[in-house]
């Protein structure tokens, strides 16, 4: 736990001149406030101000005015940037001095909360998939070594990779690995697995950090879940356990698949609950282009262990190793915001542990190759964003982690999203029915 010394000490040790406040909307963009090192104290002991009105779901003009409070075990030095600077995430508060109900990381904190009143930590470990494309060269996929999953590039690509990693560690998060996906130009980094609130910080400066290393190479990183018709689409694999006192409490030795009842409940409430949630966990048009028959997203709300089709896949682990124990939920995509869809997972999970819901039996079998008869009753996630807001709007679970006016609002913003997709005319209608009709 760092001190408010402790900053500024580091601060004019490093020559930092700035620090960036990073804070959330409610969809996952980052928003910024920087203040020169001399204004640090202040803003620590005090806050700093801002217009709330301007930021995606947050204040009303007549309540425009809130404030940001720095969570200094958040402070990172920014590396090689120029003038040298350091991040701060940072909670929303109201102006009655309240912490604001509708902020992202509020609502991840208070259900984290809930909880660690049980005695459970939810540690999570993330999958970050993207693109990368050359913007001199008409945003083609950057792939010289037309390569593909887990190959071996000696190219840019590589290099870019191993510095995004790099960077990664320099500022404290842990990268598990990463290598090249499956589609060309597609890349994966993974993060070590962690407790929920650090890893949701670790997302959004993880995708900061792609994000700029590509574009000192000239190119874009993308996170779009599917950005090319045809290709496979971007990911973001969440793999999840709870410990209680240092031990993971989903693992069961004795179990055929190394599950204790209490990961069987908190997986029967996050498949019961899948479709209610879904659209936090995949929020954009784009997000139900990738999930599709016929790739590796899943489609069909169930688990198994080897299975790729399944929502929820139970990896196998090391002997030994039950530390390692986890449940992997394979629908989020990196257009989520990570500390709704941690919250809405979590609460999910813990309603499962709660209701002593019992999961169904696991599927092996490839099921984008079954015919319906044989899928046995298996529901799928919703087809659309508008079909998943339906979902959403209804659920209790949601209203009990989001409450009543945040629901409110991200089904407000989405249902825009949906209406103004929902009128263009894409090519694909162009030329598929201006000859024939």
């Amino acid at each position: 736990m760092r001190t408010k010394e402790d900053v500024l000490k580091e601060t004019e040790e490093k020559g930092i001149k700035f620090i960036d406040l990073w804070f959330s909307d409610i969809l996952g963009c980052i928003k910024n406030v920087s203040i020169p090192r001399n204004m640090l104290a202040k803003a620590i002991s005090e806050g700093v101000w801002f217009d709330g009105s301007s930021i995606e779901g947050f204040g009303r003009i007549c309540e425009s005015d809130m404030y940001l409070v720095p969570d200094i075990d958040t402070f990172i030095p920014l590396g090689e940037e120029k003038p040298k600077s350091a991040r701060i995430i940072c909670d929303v508060y109201s102006p009655d001095h309240s912490p604001f109900s509708d902020d992202p990381r509020y609502v991840l904190k208070r259900v984290v909360q809930i909880a660690s009143q049980k005695g459970y930590r939810f540690n999570v470990g993330a999958e970050l998939e993207f693109y990368l494309f050359l913007r001199d060269e008409g945003m083609a996929p950057l792939c010289y070594d037309r390569v593909g999953y887990f190959d071996l590039e000696g190219d840019l690509a590589l290099k870019m990779r191993k510095e995004i990693t790099e960077n990664l560690q320099a500022i404290g998060i842990d990268v598990e690995a990463g290598h090249h996906e499956v589609g060309m130009g597609q890349h994966e980094i993974d993060l070590t697995f962690t407790d929920a609130l650090t890893m949701a910080d670790s997302i959004i400066t993880a995708k900061t950090v792609i994000k700029r290393v590509a574009e000192k190479y000239g190119a874009l990183a993308t996170f779009m879940p599917k950005p090319i018709f045809g290709k496979p689409g971007n990911g973001m694999h969440l793999h999840q356990s709870i410990f209680i006192d240092g031990q993971n409490a989903f693992a069961d030795s004795g179990n055929k698949y190394g599950l204790s009842k209490l990961a069987h409940n908190f997986l029967g409430g996050e498949l019961t609950h899948a479709r209610e949630i879904c659209t936090l966990l995949a929020p954009t048009v784009n997000s139900y282009k990738r999930l599709v028959s016929g790739f590796e997203a899943p489609v069909y709300v169930c688990w198994g262990q080897m299975n790729r089709s399944a929502l929820v896949r139970v990896p196998r682990i090391s002997k030994g190793k039950l530390s390692s124990t986890r449940l992997e939920v394979r629908c989020p995509d990196p257009t989520a915001n990570p500390y709704l869809a941690f919250a809405s997972l979590l609460m999910a999970g813990l309603n499962g542990i709660e209701e002593e819901i019992v999961s169904p039996p696991p599927r092996e079998e490839n099921l984008f190759e079954l015919d319906n008869e044989f899928l046995g009753g298996i529901s799928t996630l919703p087809r659309s964003l508008f079909e998943a807001l339906e979902e959403f709007i209804n659920s209790g679970i949601v209203k009990r982690t989001l409450g009543e006016e945040l629901t409110k609002k991200y089904y407000s913003i989405k249902r825009r999203e949906w209406d103004e997709y929902s009128v263009q005319v894409s090519k694909w209608e162009i030329e598929k029915y201006t000859s024939i009709y």
